[in-house]
């Protein structure tokens, strides 16, 4: 199991074009602690919006895709900053943003 760990590891770093072993847990850490923050914002959202169990799910994920999305882009950088990261979030934002910015022009 641990072989294949490894596998996996090295086939991230070579993707992801880093230098180490340890940026790509650093990377793996980062996204984690993002998605886990966004997790504990998102009651805090729906709670001071005022949404109940019987909001609509629309109105429920529109809020989350609005509000939470963006928050999570910012989590990623400032994570990243913080485990020394943040040039390849830098460049993983602008990619993503790139790409909601052509969906648009798309629709």
């Amino acid at each position: 199991m641990i072989k294949h760990l490894g596998q996996w590891l090295e086939k991230l770093r070579q993707k992801w074009q880093l230098q180490s072993g340890w940026q790509v847990i650093a990377i793996l850490c980062v996204f984690s602690f993002a998605g886990s923050s966004v997790v504990l914002l998102r009651p805090l959202l729906f709670q001071w919006l005022g949404f109940q169990a019987d909001t609509p799910w629309l109105l429920k994920a529109c809020a989350y895709l609005l509000f939470l999305f963006p928050a999570y882009q910012l989590l990623l950088l400032g994570f990243g900053w913080l485990l020394g990261q943040h040039t390849f979030f830098i460049q993983k934002v602008k990619k993503l943003s790139a790409a909601v910015k052509s969906k648009r022009k798309q629709e």
